[in-house]
């Protein structure tokens, strides 16, 4: 029992951030209890302090005091739901901003400044009750509108008030949220429709609303403010039917109007105003200042007053036939009127299509597609003025439209006709016939104004009829007048009963009272000879108060009955003409009559009821029983006409229908002269008699059923004792049609109308009856109803993508109110009805389907949030059950459908429905759990089938539902330990779920450590807990860890795959887990799939070469037998040879992309080997032919070296495959340093990058933040030989360079000692950080995870042996390329080299290095010492690579050429001491040779004989520089010498010696 107090309650006014020792923190509008208050602070429940002006007292009442009570404010409902809105919004508005939504950010900024100022109004207390309602109303409308553009939920109302789901039916609910829905989707205007030129128009009929005024009098006779109605519009299933589509929509025969498939629609606002129009006015002036229309009355008005002129001519275009000429396809007819004078002048502003529309000079009628005899009805008004009225008539053109033309339309004829006779009389209000002239143009026709002839030969008669209505007296006075003085004429009565159907409606209504009189009054006069013609007259009169024309005049009818009608002793003439017409139905072809007389049935039972009161208070009783007697015959009457077999007689069907359709009317009648008993077995007798089958036809079958809704719809089912005597008849009737899939909507309207009133009568009394008698007769067909539209529903929205069509939404809340009120004592006799346990299993395994598929389907939209948690509110209905598997399968889809997943709410729609319904993924884990524990034994059945559906519930967002389902994977386990000795089932189950479900997006950061954590919240222990208890706990806890370390590594894939993230975290990831799959639990499948979805990766990132590698794991699993293998991802079924020959051809495809024929080459031997081996010569020419083109690659086109980038990635915020990590990037082509960090820090954005190469603390590491530390390396060739051999051209040599690389180098320079100021190199040492790498470069991925780093010193000798023999080596391999011609063109590269060894020698360079060399005294560095010697001595090279510059400088870089000669100048006395040796040495001879033109032995005699001709050169350059001549003409003299051995090509030879030596006699000049 829950208690309901009222108390003060604190209510946070502004949030508390809790910055003080034991400080609560408060959110904006949340409630709190206080324990204790002291000195302006208050200590609240949940062990915490806060300011106490944070908070404001407000009354509350509360129910269930405690942990879990409820707190409702004692405020206005309304202002209870702005406040919470308001607070909701702001939220998404500051989102709106930020993604840029600007337009809707200032509307919904607008609309929160209202809402507040209304919220203010409202809480003054100053507002009227009127006022109120209308601010309450304003309110409303701006929170549905700004829920409807945030996309937040519908909130269904009533009476500005948001519902209670709890006081009201599911089915009431469902109709309440279905209108909010409609009435915002209808909100959009329909699209016009642009087919055709777009220089032609035409109005064609698109659709139809139609909205009784009565309805909307009744709902806003009330209120004085303005009401929305909606009306739908239809459209028409043959335009030929068109001119009468609003009275089939009004009569709802619905086969000849179809329903729109989406809500299109009209919104209009009514409001009523009481008075005569010049109050109306006065009263409401803003009203008529926004331009609103004032329309009179078409007809006569019900008064006249003295000087009222209205001069309005009514002209109806009613048909035209055009069936003439013979040709088989029919017109597209278009009308167009004008009023013109007699001098054919056209009337300006004559024509009015509707009150409020401008005037025009010109009707365009609309256009039917393909119709000859086009039926319009289109009303049209034309203001004539007075004055012109005389001489004024109407020309008609009659044209055929056709997209086709590209002109105007073509006339094929017109009609005329005068508004006035000769004798100055309008014409006739009648039909009226006019000829039609076919002519191709307008002529003259003002002769025939005056005659009406045919126009010559040329003019067709045909018929086209139209009619107008005047102002006038005019009406068929004179048989009115002949029955109001019937006694005049006493032989003449029957005669003039029968013209009473002449007379015009209109006429008839303004006597009406006087009518009546005279008619019951005859009546009374000769009852048997009169008694039939009263009787037609009556129904007559009354079915004319059917017309909608004089709907109105129905109040009057009922006033009179109540209060003028006299005809005592009427009724019994009435029972006896309604029996007689009634008995002879069957007997009848003809039964116009009949009908017109059931028809009138409701106001015939008035007459009938009324007369008889009367002569009963006049006669005290009497004829009581023959009073009930002939109305129970009367009755048998009514159940023989609808139990005659009606499939053979049209018109029999139109009898019965029309019986059917005025039955229920009669309710209300019978209740004042009987009892609720009898009137129920009245009509319980009466729809018992209808037939039981459903194959009667299709519009009986609707006509019987709208009689059934009427009758759920009337005040005598609203009476308990006679529903419990009518629900049997009417569940009856609708079994049938459910089982017969027939006219769904119609039943699911009727149900629901049942349950709304069930509903309704619960709060006040007890419907277990009631409840039952639907159990047993609808539960079943129900649920197979609903399987059978969910089926069909499932395979539109495979095709369509559509959600579930209406009537699924209509049965589900029928289903669900049934449901609700289902109590325990109906679920144990639902179950306690059934024969055997194979009936009880059929109907549990229904419902489950029923239930799974509600879980599943999209039956409510998304914004239909209190729909989806009362679906899922009905769990409580499952417990009962006993059918496990399906139990366990619809608990799971409750507990992960989406509409309970409170993560994804806003906090202000989370607190709405945990106070509403409490986490009910909770409740049904509980409930699971608790169901598993029973099954005892039989839990092995469910393995491995339930792992993975207990596996998607963990992965719920929930800690408690979490740990409630944790410790069933313990019993998994134990129960296959038990069985098979261990749990490999479990564990393969486990891990291939896990990865299926966390691909899906399934799980979060604290999923992590789920299946390792030894604290959980609640009395369940831990997987890890129970495991250690174990007698298998080693393999236990290993399979966990495993595991555990399984689940870092989806959720980081998840992660990236899920998010925008960079290809390269996406592949890094995908290595990560692939590698895990492989090396840790040995999943060969999964490790195969993730191949393949990271080869798909690197092809999307062109990384062709990494497409390659990473297919070639896959290829290396295969081996070349003929073993056949299942289909399996894109692979067909083929045998395993097959599929490694197809492995292999990809593979060599991508290596070629990457252009990294090297490592495609070894398989194209290999699969040449199988073709060898197989004889298969096609394919082996084939691969040879492949084979040898990438050697021509190899050898002729051009490929970059890429630079590799040491990343290091430090921090908790990285992914796990990456957090506090190493790796070596291979760079993009043309990458640098700087490009590639830009890269590295765009990808992750919240990194920081290091600026110092040292290795981090623990204070980085272990920091919640994300460091990048980038620097680039040099990678160390594991192919020494290669590179090393001199024939080995330079492409080849690179490729080895920079491919299958596994170590890499740093080098950061340090001091180690004092710094000398003059010379650094002395004490400049390397760290040189040594990087090996878990693969070699390049591989299955672009980078690969540092394995080993080794830090070793580099003194300066071991420094400078290393950067000259790396600076010989480059000006080795430049001068090379240059000679053979390799490079051609562009000799920048051989600029830049030597220059930044030339250059050096400004800060020191070679000379620096020979101190360091000859300081160092170490006996132990003497080897080290000759090395450097040797290398120095081999910048003897400088000569020839500025020989070979010469030679290609382009003439614009020459001064750059003679730089560095100068600069060489300076640097040449360093090498004054090892240069004369060093070129002749035979190992050196090798590399001048070639330049010289000559032979190693040849360039050995003619360096000797150089050298000594340098030597003296030099002597004789010394006297030069002694008598002043400068060096510099050193070049000239070398030419001249040059130009003397020029005639003999040995001599040319030594020419270049010579040359050689004029370099070197310059050194020997500076040093001697």
């Amino acid at each position: 029992m829950s208690l309901s107090l009222f108390f003060p309650h604190p209510l946070v006014i502004c949030s508390f951030r809790g910055a003080v020792p034991q400080g609560l923190v408060l959110e904006l509008g949340e409630t709190v209890q206080i324990l204790e208050k002291c000195e302006g602070k208050c200590f609240s429940l949940l062990q915490g302090i806060f300011p106490a002006n944070y908070i404001h007292l407000k009354k509350a009442v509360v129910s269930n005091r405690g942990q879990y009570e409820t707190v409702v404010p004692l405020e206005d409902s309304v202002v209870t739901e702005v406040t919470a809105t308001l607070q909701e919004w702001a939220v998404l508005w500051k989102q709106l901003y930020v993604k840029h939504k600007v337009d809707l950010f200032y509307k919904l900024r607008h609309v929160m400044n209202e809402l507040i100022d209304l919220r203010r109004q409202l809480l003054s207390g100053h507002l009227t009750q009127d006022q109120v309602r209308e601010v309450k109303r304003h309110l409303t409308v701006r929170l549905d509108w700004g829920n409807e553009h945030l996309g937040l939920d519908l909130v269904p109302r009533k009476d500005f008030e948001v519902v209670d789901s709890d006081q009201i039916s599911v089915s009431d609910l469902y109709k309440m949220v279905r209108n909010l829905w409609e009435i915002s989707l209808s909100r959009m205007l329909l699209n016009d429709s642009k087919k055709g030129p777009p220089h032609l128009h035409y109005r064609r009929p698109y659709g139809c609303a139609v909205l009784s005024i009565m309805d909307v009098l009744q709902s806003i006779s009330e209120i004085k403010e303005e009401k929305d109605f909606v009306l739908k519009v239809y459209t028409c299933n043959n335009e030929n039917e068109w001119c009468q589509i609003h009275e089939n929509i009004i009569r709802k025969s619905s086969t000849k109007y179809t329903a729109p498939s989406s809500n299109y629609g009209l919104i209009i606002s009514l409001q009523l105003l009481r008075g005569d129009m010049e109050q109306v006015r006065r009263e409401n002036p803003m009203i008529f200042n926004r331009g609103v229309s004032v329309t009179r009355k078409l007809g006569f008005p019900d008064v006249i007053m003295p000087g009222d002129i209205r001069n309005d001519l009514y002209l109806t275009l009613e048909k035209g036939d055009f069936e003439r000429g013979g040709k088989s396809v029919q017109k597209n007819i278009e009308v167009t009127m004008y009023v013109l004078y007699a001098d054919g002048e056209i009337l300006k502003d004559c024509i009015s299509l509707g009150s409020g529309e401008p005037s025009r000079s010109a009707y365009h009628s609309f256009v039917l597609y393909h119709n000859n005899s086009p039926r319009w009805g289109e009303i049209i008004k034309l203001p004539i003025p007075i004055d012109r009225f005389r001489g004024s008539h109407l020309r008609f053109e009659f044209r055929h439209c056709s997209t086709k033309d590209k002109g105007e339309k073509k006339l094929f004829g017109f009609a005329f006709t005068p508004l006035m006779r000769d004798d100055g009389t309008t014409l006739s209000d009648d039909i009226h016939e006019l000829y039609v002239y076919k002519v191709p143009r307008l002529l003259n026709y003002s002769p025939l104004l005056q005659f009406k002839s045919n126009f010559g030969s040329a003019v067709a008669l045909l018929p086209f009829v139209y009619g107008f209505y005047l102002f006038l007296s005019y009406c068929s006075a004179v048989d009115l007048l002949a029955l109001l003085k019937w006694k005049a004429y006493p032989d003449r009565v029957m005669d003039i009963l029968g013209r009473l159907r002449h007379v015009s409606g209109e006429e008839i209504v303004k006597f009406l009272q006087d009518i009546l009189d005279t008619l019951f009054v005859v009546l009374d006069d000769n009852t048997e000879k009169y008694g039939l013609l009263v009787f037609q007259s009556l129904v007559f009169i009354i079915n004319l108060l059917r017309d909608s024309k004089y709907f109105h005049f129905r109040p009057v009818m009922d006033t009179y009955i109540q209060k003028h009608f006299a005809g005592a002793l009427a009724y019994k003439e009435l029972i006896r003409c309604l029996k007689w017409y009634m008995d002879r139905s069957a007997e009848l072809v003809r039964q116009d009559h009949i009908q017109e007389a059931m028809r009138a049935l409701e106001y015939l039972f008035k007459f009938i009821v009324q007369s008889r009161i009367l002569y009963s208070r006049a006669t005290c009783g009497m004829e009581e029983e023959q009073f009930r007697s002939s109305i129970q015959e009367l009755f048998q009457s009514i159940r023989f006409v609808l139990s005659l077999d009606s499939r053979s007689s049209e018109t029999l069907i139109f009898t019965q229908a029309a019986l059917l359709n005025s039955f229920p009317a009669i309710f209300d009648e019978l209740l004042q002269m009987f009892t609720v008993q009898e009137v129920a077995e009245f009509v319980r007798g009466t729809l018992g008699s209808m037939p039981s089958t459903v194959h009667i036809g299709q519009s009986m079958d609707v006509v019987k059923l709208q009689s059934i809704a009427r009758t759920v719809d009337s005040r005598l089912f609203s009476f308990s004792e006679s529903r419990r005597i009518l629900l049997p008849v009417v569940l009856h009737h609708i079994h049938l049609h459910l089982r017969q899939q027939k006219e769904l909507l119609i039943c699911s309207g009727i149900l629901s109308s049942i349950f709304s009133i069930i509903k309704t009568s619960s709060l006040e009394g007890d419907v277990v009856e009631e409840v039952e008698m639907m159990v047993e007769s609808l539960l079943d067909v129900l649920l197979q109803t609903l399987l059978t539209i969910m089926s069909k529903s499932q395979s539109q929205e495979a095709v369509r993508g559509q959600r579930c069509p209406q009537c699924t939404g209509e049965y589900v809340s029928c289903l669900l109110s049934l449901l609700r009120q289902m109590s325990d004592t109906h679920f144990q006799h639902l179950l306690d009805n059934f024969q055997s346990k194979d009936e009880l299993k059929e109907f549990l395994l229904k419902i489950f389907c029923v239930f799974r598929n509600l879980m599943k389907m999209s039956v409510f939209p998304r914004d239909w949030m209190v729909m989806r948690l009362l679906t899922s509110k009905l769990k409580n209905f499952l417990p009962v059950l006993q059918v496990w598997n399906s139990y366990f399968s619809l608990a799971v889809l409750f507990i992960n459908q989406p509409s309970l997943q409170l993560e994804n709410a806003t906090p202000a729609k989370r607190k709405k429905i945990l106070d509403k319904y409490g986490d009910m993924r909770v409740m049904m884990a509980y409930e699971l759990f608790s169901m598993w524990q029973n099954l005892g034994e039989h839990k092995i059945h469910f393995i491995p089938g339930m792992i993975g559906p207990f596996l998607g519930v963990t992965l719920v967002p929930q800690p408690e539902v979490r740990n409630i389902m944790i410790p069933i994977f313990h019993d998994m386990m134990d129960w296959e330990q038990r069985k098979n000795g261990n749990f490999k089932q479990v564990e393969a189950e486990l891990i291939d779920k896990l990865d299926s479900l966390v691909s899906e997006g399934k799980g979060d950061e604290n999923y992590r450590e789920l299946f390792s954590l030894t604290q959980l919240f609640g009395p369940y222990p831990s997987l890890l807990e129970k495991i250690e208890q174990e007698t298998w706990r080693e393999t236990g806890i290993s399979f966990v860890t495993s595991v555990t370390r399984l689940m870092e590594r989806l959720l980081d894939y998840r992660d990236c795959m899920k998010g925008d993230e960079t290809e390269n975290k996406k592949i890094g990831c995908t290595v990560n887990l692939m590698n895990f799959y492989k090396s840790e639990i040995n999943k060969e499948e999964m490790y195969i799939r993730y191949i393949h979805k990271l080869c798909d990766m690197h092809l999307q990132a062109e990384n062709y070469t990494e497409a390659a590698f990473t297919l070639l794991l896959y290829c290396e699993l295969l081996q070349w037998e003929d073993r056949p293998l299942r289909e399996f991802l894109h692979y067909p079924s083929q045998s395993e040879w097959q599929r490694k020959e197809g492995l292999c051809r990809k593979i060599i495809h991508y290596f070629n992309k990457g252009k990294s024929w090297e490592f495609g080459i070894p398989l194209c031997r290999e699969l040449a080997m199988q073709y060898e081996s197989l004889y298969d010569y096609q394919s082996l020419s084939w691969i040879r032919k492949m084979e040898a083109t990438y050697y021509d690659n190899i050898m002729e086109q051009q490929r970059l070296e890429p630079e590799f980038f040491r990343v290091g990635f430090y921090g908790r915020k990285f992914p796990f495959f990456l957090r506090n990590k190493e790796y070596v990037c291979r760079g993009h082509d043309y990458e640098r340093l700087e490009a590639f960090q830009q890269r590295m820090l765009s990808e992750f954005p919240q990194a920081i990058a290091m600026q110092h190469p040292n290795h981090p603390d623990d204070s980085i590491l272990q920091c919640d933040a994300q460091y990048l530390q980038i620097y680039a390396v040099t990678p160390i060739p594991d192919n020494i030989d290669v590179l090393q051999m001199d024939r080995v051209p330079d492409r080849i040599k690179s490729f080895y360079r920079v491919n299958n690389i596994r170590k890499f180098r740093y080098d950061r320079p340090f001091h180690k000692g004092p710094k000398d100021k003059d010379n650094e190199f002395k004490s400049l040492w390397i760290e040189r950080t040594t990087l090996t790498l878990t693969h070699s470069l390049p591989g299955i991925s672009r980078w690969f995870e540092v394995e080993r780093r080794e830090l070793v010193e580099v003194s300066p000798l071991e420094n400078a042996i290393q950067v000259v023999e790396n600076k010989n080596q480059e000006l080795r391999t430049l001068i090379s390329q240059y000679q053979h011609k390799q490079m051609h063109g562009n000799i920048n590269l051989l600029s830049m080299c030597l220059n930044g060894v030339i250059d050096a020698a400004v800060n020191g360079g070679i000379a620096r290095y020979q101190e360091v060399n000859y300081i160092t005294k170490h006996p132990g560095d003497a080897e080290k010492i000759t090395q450097l010697k040797e290398l120095m001595q081999e910048q003897v090279l400088l000569f020839l690579g500025l020989a070979v510059h010469e030679k290609f400088v382009h003439p614009e870089m020459r001064p750059l050429h003679k730089k560095l000669i100068d600069q060489f100048q300076m640097m040449r006395s360093s090498l004054y001491h090892v240069s004369c040796m060093y070129f002749l040495k035979a190992s050196n001879l090798k590399t001048f040779s070639p330049f010289l033109g000559v032979n190693a032995g040849m360039a050995r005699n003619y360096s000797i004989r150089i050298l000594k001709y340098s030597l003296s050169l030099s002597e004789q350059m010394q006297s030069i520089q002694v008598t002043g001549v400068s060096p510099n003409l050193l070049p000239i003299f070398r030419i001249s010498k040059r130009s003397l051995f020029s005639n003999s090509p040995v001599l040319s030879g030594k020419c270049r010696w010579l040359q050689f030596g004029l370099w070197c006699a310059p050194i020997f000049l500076q040093n001697s």
